[in-house]
C-alpha cells in the first residue's frame, strides 16, 4: 500500500481544488508575518505599535472601545514556531470543513469562533487578572475548525503527534482535555498570569455551540419543558378534585 493510499493521509494531498476561504487565510496570514519580519528589521519601534494596535489587550476593547482587536489579533503571530503550526492545523482539518459547507460558512464559522474565543479572553482578564497581557494568534479560530472536524467526520483517522493513528473524535477529546487543563493553570491556578490560553478553550466551546448548540439546548430544555408541562397537568387534576369535592358536598347539603 502506498503513503498516499492510506486513509489518514488522504485527507492531507491537496485535491485538484483548493479552497479560496483557506487559501486566502494562509496568503494573508502568512503575508503579515513575512511583512512584520521585514519591517521589524528597519523600524522595531513602529512594528511595536502597529502589533500593540493589533494585538487583543482586554483592557484597549473595553475602555478604548478597540473592538476591531476581536478580529485583528488572529492575523498577528509571535514568532514561526507559532505561525507554522497554526497554519498546518489550519490547512489539515480545514481544507475538508470548506469543501463540504462552502466558503461563505466556513469563513463565518471561523471567524465567529475566533471572536468568541477574544470574547473569552477579555471575560476571564477581568475575573481572573491580566487585562493588560496581549493576545494573538489564531488558535482560537483553529480550535473552533478542530472541534468542527471531529464532529463532521468522527471516524476520520488522524496522526496524533504525527506518529500514532486515531479516530479524530477521540483526537478532539484528548486535545480538548489539554485545553481545559491549560485554561485552568491559565487563570485559576496561575493567578491570570496566562489568560490568553483561554481563547483555545472558547474557540473549542465555541466550535460545539455553533454546530451542536440547538440540539444540546433541546436536550436541556425539553426535559425541563416536560416536568413543567407535568407540573400544570397535576396542579389542574389536584384543583379538579378540590372543585369536585366541593360542588358534591354543596349538592349532598339538600338532598334528604
Amino acid at each position: 500500500m502506498s503513503f498516499s493510499s492510506r486513509s489518514y493521509v488522504n485527507p492531507y494531498i491537496p485535491s485538484n481544488r483548493f479552497p479560496a476561504g483557506l487559501k486566502w487565510l494562509l496568503i494573508v496570514n502568512t503575508g503579515l508575518f513575512v511583512l512584520f519580519i521585514l519591517a521589524g528589521q528597519l523600524a522595531e519601534r513602529q512594528l511595536g505599535l502597529v502589533v500593540d494596535y493589533l494585538g487583543l489587550v482586554p483592557a484597549q476593547v473595553v475602555h478604548r472601545f478597540a473592538i476591531w482587536q476581536l478580529v485583528t489579533y488572529m492575523f498577528v503571530h509571535s514568532g514561526f514556531s507559532h505561525i507554522l503550526w497554526n497554519m498546518l492545523a489550519l490547512w489539515m482539518f480545514g481544507a475538508q470543513i470548506e469543501r463540504l459547507w462552502g466558503t461563505p460558512r466556513f469563513l463565518r464559522f471561523y471567524f465567529t469562533c475566533g471572536v468568541f474565543a477574544a470574547l473569552t479572553v477579555i471575560v476571564c482578564a477581568y475575573i481572573f487578572g491580566g487585562t493588560n497581557i496581549m493576545t494573538v494568534g489564531s488558535s482560537g479560530a483553529i480550535y473552533g475548525i478542530l472541534v468542527a472536524y471531529g464532529l463532521m467526520f468522527p471516524d476520520q483517522t488522524v496522526l496524533f503527534g504525527f506518529l500514532i493513528p486515531i479516530k479524530s473524535k477521540y483526537f478532539v477529546m484528548i486535545i480538548g482535555g489539554i485545553v481545559f487543563l491549560q485554561a485552568y493553570m491559565g487563570t485559576v491556578g496561575g493567578k491570570g498570569s496566562g489568560v490568553a490560553v483561554v481563547a483555545h478553550l472558547g474557540g473549542l466551546v465555541a466550535g460545539y455551540l455553533l454546530l451542536r448548540g440547538n440540539r444540546l439546548r433541546s436536550q436541556i430544555v425539553r426535559p425541563i419543558s416536560a416536568s413543567y408541562r407535568d407540573w400544570k397537568l397535576r396542579r389542574a387534576r389536584r384543583q379538579f378534585e378540590v372543585y369536585r369535592r366541593k360542588h358534591n358536598s354543596d349538592r349532598d347539603r339538600w338532598v334528604h
